[in-house]
């Protein structure tokens, strides 16, 4: 597997220069500000990642204040405690996107981040907590308990919220390839470990979070 500075090299070869390529990186957003995100912050960010899958970005952003008035200001506890009707409602509700197996999924993730909250004290918490080394395995988490969280959805809605992760967008995937992590774009349990190890081995040797390892990969490549 490639070492880390060839890495950073090649991607300020393709983009100006290291100090260029410093200016282009995230950064997560510390443990704890993210235990002091509320659960309905969480569930709005999900709700707006599985809303956008597939869909206008721009359309999805326009009526998010309709979102947030039509989904209870996304209150996981609220949500709960609504009935079936309540999403036959939603279905055509005009202040939304009206795709009913979004709003199922909504309403699902409801459940998903009050249990979750239930069982660590919030959701926040338990995403805080959760070690970088193993970030696989909180998307797997998403994935498994959660609705439509499955692929990038889950780790996307984890990086705006400031967790430090990277996801298989596609010049990450083609990065991973191009130093020999994998053959192809990530797909399998034993693929996505591979990238995790790689990850882990780039950080130990750079000292860098995660999601500045991802851009600069993605860099890397073009």
């Amino acid at each position: 597997m490639e070492a880390f500075d060839k890495i950073l090299k090649r991607a300020a070869k393709h983009h100006g220069g290291e100090a260029a390529v410093e200016k282009l990186l995230p950064k997560p957003v510390s443990a704890a500000k993210l235990r002091k995100i509320p659960d309905d912050r969480w569930l709005a960010a999900i709700a707006k990642q599985v809303f956008r899958a597939g869909f206008s970005w721009k359309v999805i952003e326009a009526k998010w204040e309709g979102f947030e008035a039509a989904f209870e200001g996304f209150d996981p506890r609220a949500l709960v405690m609504q009935p079936d009707e309540a999403m036959d409602r939603l279905a055509s509700d005009t202040r939304i996107v009206r795709n009913p197996q979004k709003i199922r999924a909504t309403f699902q993730n409801a459940r998903f981040v009050c249990d979750i909250a239930d069982e660590h004290g919030s959701f926040g918490k338990f995403v805080a907590d959760w070690p970088g080394e193993d970030i696989v395995g909180l998307w797997a988490v998403f994935k498994k308990r959660g609705a439509r969280l499955g692929g990038n959805t889950g780790p996307f809605t984890l990086r705006t919220m400031g967790k430090d992760t990277f996801f298989f967008g596609g010049d990450v995937a083609r990065g991973l390839i191009a130093c020999g992590v994998v053959e192809k774009v990530p797909s399998s349990q034993r693929d996505i470990r591979r990238a995790q190890e790689a990850f882990n081995q780039w950080a130990a040797e750079s000292g860098r979070p995660l999601c500045e390892l991802s851009r600069i990969l993605a860099l890397s490549v073009g």
